[in-house]
């Protein structure tokens, strides 16, 4: 092959991986850092071989989305309408939209914090970041915005390079990375469902899908498709590897406790420094602002197809004006009730991420049985170990979620 075609292959194939990166990339949202930063502060390294197991557990869903719809040319909740009725799809879209609602919600507030620790008020930077993600959307293509989202993605190399400035002891972190260590302490429990539950979200599933279905990728794409998704999630765990090491090392050792992803980069700042801070800081604020794009959009996605409604991001407003209706209504809303004063978020952010806690092995189980369905998926069904691979991680949140649920009324 000639330098001339190797070069114009090399074009394509970066022309269509995009996707899975940026999908997983929003899974590290405010809420998500919040979490892993908790995960390293409360209990050093002890749960990074959970991340490993996830990684793989993640890969395997996203390819399965990835195939469906390159195959199928369908969004996710078209399928689970087509396949299981517009019943239990309006519980599922119900659901999915309370718990994205107050996900946006937890990244605006992420935006407001990372934005204050650099002396900036919310009642500037959140308006600002609103019409941002809404003016990206509703006025661009899809390329655009996939384009500008990709971006955002290059933030998260401040977590990795935090790590290396604070200068871990890398042989305890590898150690602990490859030894299963739990603890049936409620506060142990509690952290590793929230660290399962970040990992592998619902949105993430819709969005992934309606946005290769949006690219117009087909069959033809598969194979560069699906190294995407493998890339996305090898480089999502990875941030969420160097979160917890950065917290680990540093907040850990020092018996500093953080309930906020803000609290860990004003938490480090005496500990590694003023540049862990700033990158610190600036990785929430990317993360956020990247959130606050794709999870409404993931909605705005998962209502529209699932109903029938014309969907995309190269229509208009006036072609598909149910899909920009509800991208700017959970944008607004949720955008305005960070800057009412005095008004207590955490509780309802809490509860929608529960909620989404539970909507998730429901999503999965619908995936697993419309990616079998040789009806729809012809030759290209599932493998024996990808089954394997997507029960046991379905089994595995439905346990956490009981576990979660018993934990509630225990002293």
């Amino acid at each position: 092959m000639g330098l001339k075609k190797r070069w114009k292959k090399l074009v394509y194939i970066f022309g269509i991986i995009g996707p899975g990166i940026i999908t997983a990339s929003a899974g590290n949202d405010a809420g998500g850092i919040a979490t892993y930063a908790t995960v390293g502060a409360s209990y050093g390294y002890r749960m990074l071989w959970g991340l490993m197991l996830m990684t793989i557990g993640l890969a395997v869903i996203q390819e399965m989305n990835a195939r469906m719809a390159v195959v199928t040319g369908k969004g996710l909740s078209d399928l689970i309408r087509e396949k299981f009725g517009v019943k239990l799809t309006l519980f599922a879209m119900t659901i999915l939209f309370v718990a994205n609602f107050g996900v946006v919600l937890g990244d605006f507030a992420g935006v407001a914090a990372s934005m204050e620790l650099f002396g900036v008020s919310k009642y500037l930077s959140v308006p600002i970041v609103a019409f941002f993600v809404w003016i990206l959307v509703s006025k661009g293509s899809y390329v655009k915005v996939e384009k500008v989202l990709m971006l955002f993605t290059f933030v998260f190399f401040g977590y990795i390079i935090t790590a290396f400035l604070i200068r871990p002891d890398w042989n305890s972190v590898a150690i602990q990375a490859i030894t299963p260590s739990f603890d049936l302490e409620t506060g142990f429990v509690l952290t590793f469902i929230g660290l399962v539950g970040t990992t592998i979200t619902p949105y993430m599933q819709f969005y992934l899908q309606a946005s290769i279905v949006d690219k117009k990728l087909g069959l033809k794409d598969y194979k560069y498709e699906k190294l995407d998704v493998y890339l996305g999630s090898l480089w999502g765990n990875i941030v969420q590897f160097f979160i917890i090491v950065c917290t680990a090392a540093t907040l850990y050792v020092a018996g500093t406790h953080i309930d906020s992803a803000a609290a860990a980069a004003l938490a480090l700042k005496p500990l590694a420094g003023e540049y862990a801070f700033i990158l610190f800081g600036a990785g929430l604020f990317g993360a956020s602002v990247l959130a606050t794009a794709i999870i409404p959009l993931s909605t705005a996605y998962a209502v529209t197809e699932a109903f029938g409604w014309e969907s995309g991001v190269d229509y208009s407003a006036k072609e598909a004006p149910a899909f920009f209706g509800i991208y700017t209504f959970i944008i607004v809303i949720s955008a305005a009730m960070v800057l009412l004063p005095n008004l207590n978020l955490m509780n309802l952010i809490l509860s929608t991420q529960q909620i989404a806690g539970v909507l998730t092995p429901v999503i999965l189980t619908f995936m697993i049985l419309l990616v079998n369905d040789k009806r729809i998926m012809g030759t290209y069904v599932n493998t024996l170990w990808q089954n394997a691979i997507a029960m046991i991680t379905v089994i595995l949140i439905v346990l956490m979620t009981v576990l979660l649920v018993v934990l509630q009324f225990m002293p």
